[in-house]
């Protein structure tokens, strides 16, 4: 399509919106303030740059492909973030694990961080106008061969890892103060046991204490906001996860300034994610989504337009909850071009709150008040037809990004001209 031709679909389909007081331009405008932040394991299958060969190793993590182009180099990842930032409408943020500083070759371990080795991100980030959010890492390290970390009951190892998350936790708020903007620091541990275990009670006792130590420290609220994520199983902790969605849950209610993080891959694949954001923000000022496709079990698929993403996009726009929110991706995929399933999952996202801010709300709210379930239904299936698609477009050409399919070209060129050089 052509730009006369999106302008006046988008016009048409302003005007059917219109009938269902629907205003599409001011939609758009509040579309502006929805930010995803792009994960960066994605671009490099979870290895950071620890040393030149670091890989995913342990947390019952697996990333599955093996398709060119991988980045092999911070530069390089910023190279690629910098083209996926290009093909996205919206300004967006970057989210970094640990392992991914500048170490200038030199063995740093995870207990000996700071804030210079993200400097290079801080400055990168600045100039290419995005925030960054940052993640401990407590996976891929010999500390975490057991299986335990924050709740292991060698005291060594437990150490080791509180120790990691402080220092990450201070990186966090240098960050957040360096870009003048909340950088969201979020924890995640893969501790837990492939078969039954007998000390649930203990280990969770464990893991409590050593938050406790953690989150003693007060930070800038207006530089850091803490989180903390769930799950229900991994690979090689079948059977029991010490960092439970209902232990972090429980502990999220006693500390108020700790997000809970909701991972959409983190939870038995019958229940519905969305479902839980309506309860959670009635004693909770703000929370953390990781967006991510579970097909049968955590597998991290890149994220596609589904019911299960439209229900947590339609919960958070149904609670007037877009400025408590925060979104990011979490998925790996290098079965595919790395970029091609970025732009993807973050365009799918975008779109997901795009349909959600277009629907009636307050239409369907009063039939549902009203008792008419019927007109309800019917008004739901009709929203089904409505040409969001006509918004998206020309959302897309008012910010000067390709519309419809048209980066598929600009992928496919990129891996031409750089990614397929990367032996």
């Amino acid at each position: 399509m052509n730009k006369s031709e999106i302008i006046q679909a988008y016009e048409s389909a302003k005007k059917r919106y219109a009938k269902l007081n629907v205003d599409t331009d001011s939609i758009l405008e509040i579309m502006n303030n929805i930010s995803i932040s792009i994960h960066c394991w994605q671009g490099d299958d979870v290895g950071g740059f620890e040393t030149p060969d670091s890989e995913l190793s342990g947390g019952g993590l697996q990333v599955t492909g093996n398709y060119l182009g991988k980045a092999r180099t911070i530069s390089e990842l910023r190279q690629d973030y910098e083209k996926v930032l290009s093909l996205l409408p919206g300004t967006h943020r970057v989210n970094l694990h640990a392992i991914y500083g500048e170490f200038g070759g030199k063995k740093v371990d995870r207990n000996e961080i700071g804030p210079s080795h993200f400097q290079g991100w801080i400055d990168w980030a600045k100039k290419n106008d995005v925030s960054i959010d940052f993640n401990p890492t407590l996976f891929s390290h010999p500390k975490a061969d057991s299986g335990f970390t924050l709740s292991s009951k060698d005291k060594h190892i437990r150490d080791f890892w509180i120790k990691h998350v402080k220092k990450c936790r201070k990186i966090a708020e240098y960050i957040g103060k360096a870009q003048k903007d909340v950088c969201i620091n979020n924890l995640w541990i893969p501790d837990g046991t492939k078969d039954i275990p007998i000390d649930r009670y203990g280990h969770r006792r464990i893991l409590k204490e050593s938050l406790e130590d953690i989150y003693s420290e007060s930070l800038d609220s207006n530089a850091i906001k803490d989180s903390v994520e769930g799950k229900l199983f991994g690979i090689g902790s079948e059977s029991f996860v010490v960092g439970s969605y209902d232990f972090y849950l429980a502990y999220a209610s006693q500390h108020p300034d700790i997000m809970i993080c909701l991972d959409m891959g983190h939870f038995h694949p019958t229940e519905n994610v969305g479902e839980k954001i309506p309860s959670i923000l009635q004693f909770q000022d703000s929370l953390l989504l990781h967006v991510s496709r579970g097909v049968r079990w955590d597998s991290d698929h890149v994220v596609i337009l589904n019911d299960d993403l439209l229900s947590v996009a339609h919960e958070v726009i149904r609670a007037d909850a877009v400025k408590r929110t925060y979104v990011a991706l979490d998925f790996f995929d290098a079965s595919i071009n790395r970029l091609g399933a970025w732009v993807i999952g973050t365009r799918s996202t975008l779109k997901s709150f795009l349909i959600a801010l277009l629907e009636p709300k307050e239409k369907l709210k009063k039939l549902e008040e009203d008792k008419k379930l019927f007109e309800r239904l019917a008004y739901l299936e009709h929203m089904k037809q409505m040409p969001f698609g006509a918004v998206w477009d020309y959302y897309c050409l008012k910010k000067g990004v390709p519309v419809g399919v048209d980066y598929i070209d600009s992928v496919l060129q990129y891996e031409q001209d750089i990614l397929g050089k990367r032996v």
